[in-house]
């Protein structure tokens, strides 16, 4: 690409930068916290899983919804600038001393207003990060990287915070970083894909009956599944091993650095094998990470090499994924294809994760989450190496 056309697409990419740092900034301190600011509420591991899960939960429907609406109307900014704006209006309701099925559904109303604008985001940007019909690894991860630093300050710092002054200002940090993915979302060019009339209703459903499809959202479900102790009960599972709130953050940011650095680096790594070669590299590497937390996270070292294999379990996981997305559903299919993803990949696997690992930690302990976690990512595996060999077969 000419220095002035990179230039230009730099630019167009900025704004998506901003808003995936200000976006993850929120994930990286609500996600691994609302646990422990939910416990500090008084209220048991069960109704925690419970009320986790409604994040989760409305990735069952809005997402697709949103995705679908955006696919046929072309207006992907409009829905997002709505959809933080409403966000950020729900969430001053935290400051309530509000009942648990009040704070079920305000929980319900702010999550159905989230949890679609990545996937709406990731499907708006898709085009800038193509050349040529391929998917540029290169630019989709210098994006991508400022979200996992926007993660990474809020999820140290705000350990750090909380550490020393309680979970009473758990709200204040949720309305004051909405606040930031409203500002950034406003801050987004007011683009509208067009929407030629005779593709504005093309079908999903011939894609979803393709067999490499349906190995592939078989492998993300199991993978992302196998991911839903660490989403979900990582937090609760290091403090009751007797973490303090910071170390918790710098376990959490750990994650976090090694991300970055393969979403900095990725460019150089991925094309020495091929996509499925990847997923299913990344499948096995869950299996070792779930290992190391299910029977030695009393070992900070340990647990520091299984935190560290979150560059292959997620984050090289996550760009893969994305690639093969923009690969099996090109065009008006965008929207729905990365709201499948999530639908598939983070909410049902968040609703099952999420209750069967509340009644399984209730029951037998925390640390069963992660063994029955071996089991899914080796099921992940499994899929993955027919991803492989379906793309060798090609």
């Amino acid at each position: 690409m000419q220095p002035g056309r990179e230039a230009a697409a730099r630019r167009q990419l900025l704004p998506f930068a901003a808003l995936s740092a200000s976006y993850f900034a929120h994930i990286g301190f609500f996600n691994p916290y609302l646990p422990l600011w939910l416990k500090e509420l008084g209220l048991g591991i069960f109704t925690i899983s419970l009320l986790t899960s409604v994040q989760a939960a409305t990735r069952l429907f809005a997402p697709y919804g949103w995705g679908w609406l955006s696919d046929h109307t072309g207006e992907r900014v409009k829905l997002l600038r709505y959809g933080a704006s409403a966000a950020l209006l729900v969430s001053t309701a935290l400051w309530l001393n509000l009942s648990t099925p009040w704070l079920a559904l305000v929980l319900l109303l702010m999550f159905t207003h989230t949890s679609a604008m990545m996937p709406m985001s990731e499907a708006a940007m898709a085009h800038l990060v193509s050349q040529g019909g391929g998917f540029d690894v290169r630019r989709y991860g210098r994006v991508r990287l400022w979200g996992s630093l926007g993660f990474l300050v809020t999820v140290f710092v705000a350990g750090a915070w909380f550490e020393a002054f309680g979970m009473a200002h758990f709200p204040a940090w949720t309305v004051l970083t909405l606040l930031a993915v409203a500002l950034s979302v406003w801050r987004l060019p007011d683009l509208k894909e067009a929407v030629p009339a005779h593709e504005a209703k093309v079908s999903v459903l011939p894609v979803l009956r393709r067999r490499a499809v349906q190995w592939f959202f078989a492998a993300a479900f199991f993978h992302v599944l196998s991911h839903i102790g660490i989403y979900v009960f990582f937090s609760l599972y290091l403090d009751a091993l007797g973490y303090s709130k910071t170390m918790i953050g710098l376990l959490w940011a750990v994650s976090v650095v090694v991300e970055i650095a393969w979403f900095y680096t990725q460019a150089r790594w991925l094309p020495r094998l091929s996509l499925g070669g990847w997923l299913l590299l990344c499948a096995l590497a869950m299996v070792l990470r779930m290992v190391l937390t299910a029977t030695v996270a009393d070992l900070l070292p340990a647990l520091l090499v299984a935190q560290a294999l979150h560059a292959l379990t997620f984050a090289a996981h996550h760009t893969v994924c994305i690639a093969l997305l923009s690969r099996h559903f090109p065009g008006r299919l965008r929207g729905r294809g990365q709201a499948l993803y999530t639908v598939v990949g983070y909410g049902l696997t968040g609703v099952i994760g999420g209750l069967a690992g509340g009644a399984l930690s209730s029951a037998l302990g925390l640390a069963s989450v992660y063994w029955v976690s071996i089991v899914t990512s080796l099921i992940a595996s499994a899929c993955a190496f027919q991803v492989w060999r379906g793309s060798h077969a090609d």
